[in-house]
């Protein structure tokens, strides 16, 4: 079962170290990068995507616009919306989108009931 995970960051460096986590956690998942929403679906465009994990402050759309737009094309897509801004208003609109919501910094121990969910939802439907 080969799984690609698309992280979304304009910031390269938060990019690698979410990389790096996934990698730790599920080191046969492929990963793929953008740095934009826009990159982001011209790659969810050209690819399969199985599982999405998205910076919530971007400067072209912002990681809930984001996944409103994944979450209506691909409606069983783990996605998960990464951010500091740790709010009770952004956590309640990622839950309503059906994501997870993962507070900055990223880690491994904070991706990995995240992953470990994906993982588990990806081998239940046969991907």
């Amino acid at each position: 079962m080969t799984v690609t995970v698309l992280i979304v960051d304009d910031s390269k460096l938060a990019r690698i170290v979410a990389g790096k986590a996934i990698a730790a956690l599920q080191p046969d998942w492929t990963r793929v990068e953008a740095g934009s929403a826009a990159d982001a679906l011209t790659l969810v465009g050209s690819q399969h995507i199985d599982v999405a994990i998205l910076d919530f402050n971007m400067p072209d759309k912002d990681g809930l616009e984001l996944a409103s737009e994944l979450r209506s094309a691909h409606p069983h897509m783990p996605i998960a919306v990464i951010t500091a801004n740790v709010q009770d208003e952004i956590v309640a609109r990622v839950r309503a989108l059906n994501a997870t919501f993962v507070a900055k910094p990223v880690t491994q121990d904070a991706l990995s009931p995240f992953i470990a969910g994906a993982a588990l939802r990806l081998k239940k439907a046969g991907t």
